[in-house]
């Protein structure tokens, strides 16, 4: 598998770095996620950690996009507090990422080699659910 890196939005690392400096305070808030919306808004979430299994910053962000009235993400990122840097999203957040947004980038990678993939390159050969749903009529 050829994996084809796509720029990298700087602007959207900022901005999650910002809220994970800023928002994320104590163990119940731990990781900040920033997308890019289609018409290029930039929106923002915290994790919210439960040992039941809070959802991560990246699901947190989906509804937090909805609710701004952004369904279709471009590219997404998310970064650890303290200082972690960009921290790729758990096999959970790449399944439903996927599923939302099969097209989506993700940025990954560590601080001397950062990179935009596509959220298929992080799941490959993987079921899709939204192939198996039916359009709205």
């Amino acid at each position: 598998m050829t994996t084809q890196t796509h720029p990298v939005d700087r602007e959207l690392i900022q901005a999650a770095a910002h809220i994970a400096r800023t928002r994320c305070q104590g163990d119940n808030h731990t990781m900040a996620a920033a997308a890019r919306s289609a018409d290029g808004r930039i929106v923002t979430a915290v994790n919210a950690y439960h040992f039941t299994g809070g959802p991560c910053a990246e699901l947190v962000l989906i509804g937090a996009a909805a609710a701004q009235g952004a369904y279709e993400l471009d590219t997404i990122v998310a970064v650890g507090d303290r200082d972690r840097g960009v921290v790729p999203p758990c096999g959970r957040c790449r399944q439903v990422l996927l599923d939302y947004f099969p097209a989506l980038k993700v940025i990954v990678g560590g601080d001397d080699h950062i990179r935009t993939v596509h959220i298929t390159d992080l799941l490959p050969e993987s079921y899709i659910w939204a192939d198996h749903q039916f359009e709205a009529e």
